[in-house]
């Protein structure tokens, strides 16, 4: 289930950053005292009483490379096309503007929540002082003040109570999976190949596929998938057009709902820092992955070239070492067909379950080898393991002192767990504990 997204849009110079920064609980968002200061659209996990939710900052508004109301209009254009709920921030002292009233009536037009925000009310008489923006047709507005946290509480208790309720589907036993990669490394193309049928449009324009695209199909042996298809992701600093801002959000979206995701790479292109970036956020969400390189029949090969891009995905991809290597042409369908089996090979992986008295046979076996390190001459004592969930497998390790576990020490369980146990594809997930 995705969880709800929540826009924050406005003016320039309204506090949209620093409230985007309190409810995220965490400096993300540039702030300064200039309009058109975020240029590009944040996103952030958020959670308030229970309820976790996607939270955006809907910058990118530049009053040098555009007027200024059209930009506004654009933003929320997408906020409302995007959100299931925006929160519209206006500015107390500066009352009511044309342009607070040109976006309201954009607002208007959506069938999506609107929570109104007066920011920059930082005393109890400005907080008496928001009656005038009742004229904007939106509802109650909510006090608050990003630069103190004051009345975020009543905003958000607001906010959550919009939040669309998720009726009961019926269980799906298919595995799920997504594509991503940035622009024009041939998601889509790849999406063809895997459904067998022109399913996405696929073109040679960056940015063509702009919304993520389920899709059921079966494997030759019955095996149903679903296949999430999503739009690329653009550097940082060359999103122009708003739409494509949200891309990132998009993905973020899909491999939530991903057992399995496709990190997608261009053999033409080679890797470049944003599919870091891109693969990234799979191996964040705790996703299975597996490294597609596409167009791989493009490139003028001998008998060392893949064994070399193996090396420089491995060295430019240290946090995926588990993850398996595809070379693939979408074009021509070449090796296309093995995806099938190895996706439910990786979802099988990642819900793995060992039991606690086979983990602890591992553990014994591995500590009488190498023993465990000492630090400040204190000895650290693993005294046993079990595994506290799946999705990525997550395993509790209770020991004397936590602080003793170093990373190395982690690293060095977690390869003895991929030794005596087929986790490939799955990141693992080493939890120590004080025992009690």
């Amino acid at each position: 289930m995705s969880k709800p997204v929540v826009a924050i849009v406005g003016r320039p110079n309204v506090g949209k950053s620093t409230i985007f920064n309190r409810i995220a609980k965490q400096r993300i968002a540039i702030v300064e005292d200039e309009p058109g200061v975020t240029r590009d659209r944040l996103y952030a996990p958020a959670e308030w009483l229970g309820h976790v939710f996607s939270l955006i900052d809907t910058g990118g508004i530049d009053i040098d490379d555009a007027p200024l109301m059209t930009q506004i209009v654009a933003q929320a254009q997408i906020a409302m096309e995007e959100a299931d709920v925006i929160v519209f921030i206006v500015s107390n002292p500066e009352g009511v503007t044309d342009a607070d009233e040109h976006i309201a009536q954009m607002l208007y037009k959506t069938d999506t929540p609107v929570v109104l925000a007066v920011n920059k009310a930082d005393n109890p008489e400005q907080r008496q002082e928001i009656y005038d923006f009742y004229s904007l047709g939106l509802g109650d507005p909510y006090p608050i003040s990003g630069v103190q946290g004051t009345g975020l509480g009543d905003l958000l208790d607001a906010v959550v109570a919009k939040f669309p309720q998720h009726q009961d589907t019926p269980e799906d036993a298919s595995v799920h999976f997504s594509v991503i990669g940035r622009p024009n490394v041939g998601k889509s193309s790849l999406v063809n190949a895997l459904l067998g049928k022109e399913r996405v449009i696929v073109s040679d324009i960056q940015g063509t596929t702009r919304d993520a695209i389920d899709s059921r199909f079966q494997d030759e042996n019955g095996q149903e998938f679903t296949i999430i298809d999503t739009a690329g992701i653009r550097k940082r600093g060359k999103i122009w057009e708003n739409t494509e801002k949200y891309a990132v959000l998009r993905a973020q979206s899909a491999i939530e709902r991903s057992d399995v995701v496709l990190v997608v790479l261009n053999a033409e292109e080679g890797i470049r820092e944003q599919d870091k970036h891109v693969a990234g956020l799979a191996h964040e969400a705790g996703r299975g992955v597996i490294i597609v390189v596409n167009k791989w029949d493009t490139i003028h090969k001998d008998t060392h070239s893949m064994q070399q891009f193996t090396d420089a995905i491995r060295t430019e991809f240290q946090y995926l070492d588990y993850a398996p290597i595809v070379f693939v042409s979408a074009k021509s369908t070449q090796r296309v067909n093995t995806l099938p089996a190895l996706i439910q090979k990786v979802a099988e992986n990642h819900e793995r379950r060992i039991s606690s008295s086979v983990l602890n046979d591992v553990l014994l076996r591995a500590i009488s080898v190498t023993p465990t390190p000492t630090i400040n001459g204190k000895r650290l004592r693993v005294y046993y393991m079990t595994q506290v969930k799946s999705g990525p497998p997550t395993f509790v390790a209770f020991v004397n002192n936590p602080d003793l576990v170093h990373f190395s020490f982690q690293r060095f369980l977690v390869n003895q767990l991929r030794a005596a146990f087929d986790f490939s594809g799955t990141p693992i997930v080493i939890i120590p504990r004080q025992r009690k």
